[in-house]
């Protein structure tokens, strides 16, 4: 895997969390923004320093320019960011982009954290059924994109990935529906790069460059198809472990900063 995105950079906003030795890049899920990594660091702010992006389109960073490919254009724009040996987290496609930062310098990667990595491609490799019912699930949601409804599509994206005791959307602040809506269109723009893995992760051999120890995390309640994703990269990574945080769901980080701390904390006792 090599850089490929030869866009002109957007500056992102960033966000530092912590005060501890340990240099960390945490990366965000779609749809959120750097804050959501608040309670994992009051977890670790000991332990670690975080630094925390807003992707484009997300947070306070500016809008997606649309040009080159939505998972590309993070990649590069994470990259001065990852300029040292530290811990990478990255949660659901923030995963899949500190998993591509991890395959192109695996050398600066401390240890490695990978929360609910919507990485379909593995899934399409180990079980397709899987893929097949994730998708039928996920359908409404596509179809409200294609109808180029962007409120609903956020709606209903929103409530895919969120447990049964998440707040209903009505219930949400407008802001926070805002800044939703206003990032669901990277949604459709990264399928393929995770679907298809345009990045070239899962080719033979590149997988193996991450040494480093890994933890793959997933929560008890969140749809197969991460177990699927989570088992095929514990397979293919060669120091990696794979674990359930019991009780939560796809947005653990947010909902279970404890919990998920517990794993990191682990990890970089191994990593030390």
């Amino acid at each position: 895997m090599k850089d490929r995105d030869a866009a002109v950079p957007q500056p992102l906003f960033v966000r530092s969390f912590g005060q501890g030795p340990r240099q960390a890049l945490a990366l965000h899920c779609t749809i959120a923004h750097s804050g959501t990594w608040r309670g994992l660091a009051s977890e670790l702010g000991d332990e670690l320093t975080l630094t925390t992006p807003d992707f484009l389109s997300h947070g306070r960073s500016p809008d997606w320019d649309r040009e080159g490919t939505y998972q590309d254009r993070m990649v590069a724009a994470c990259l001065p960011f990852f300029d040292q040996k530290m811990d990478l987290i990255g949660h659901s496609f923030g995963a899949t982009v500190a998993l591509c930062l991890a395959v192109l310098h695996p050398e600066r990667v401390r240890s490695l954290t990978l929360i609910e990595p919507v990485f379909f491609a593995v899934a399409i490799a180990d079980d397709p059924i899987c893929v097949q019912q994730h998708e039928k699930d996920a359908e409404p949601f596509t179809t409200a994109l294609t109808n180029g409804d962007e409120a609903l599509g956020a709606r209903l994206f929103n409530r895919m990935w969120s447990t049964g005791d998440a707040p209903r959307w009505p219930d949400l602040p407008q802001s926070t529906r805002d800044a939703m809506i206003r990032g669901i269109h990277v949604v459709g723009a990264s399928r393929d790069s995770i679907y298809l893995d345009l990045a070239g992760v899962l080719k033979p051999g590149v997988l193996e460059r991450v040494t480093a120890p890994v933890q793959l995390l997933r929560g008890s309640l969140t749809h197969p198809v991460i177990d699927v994703i989570n088992e095929g990269l514990c397979r293919r990574l060669p120091n990696a472990r794979s674990a359930v945080v019991e009780g939560a769901g796809h947005m653990l980080p947010i909902t279970n900063p404890r919990e998920t701390a517990r794993f990191v904390h682990d990890l970089l006792k191994r990593s030390a």
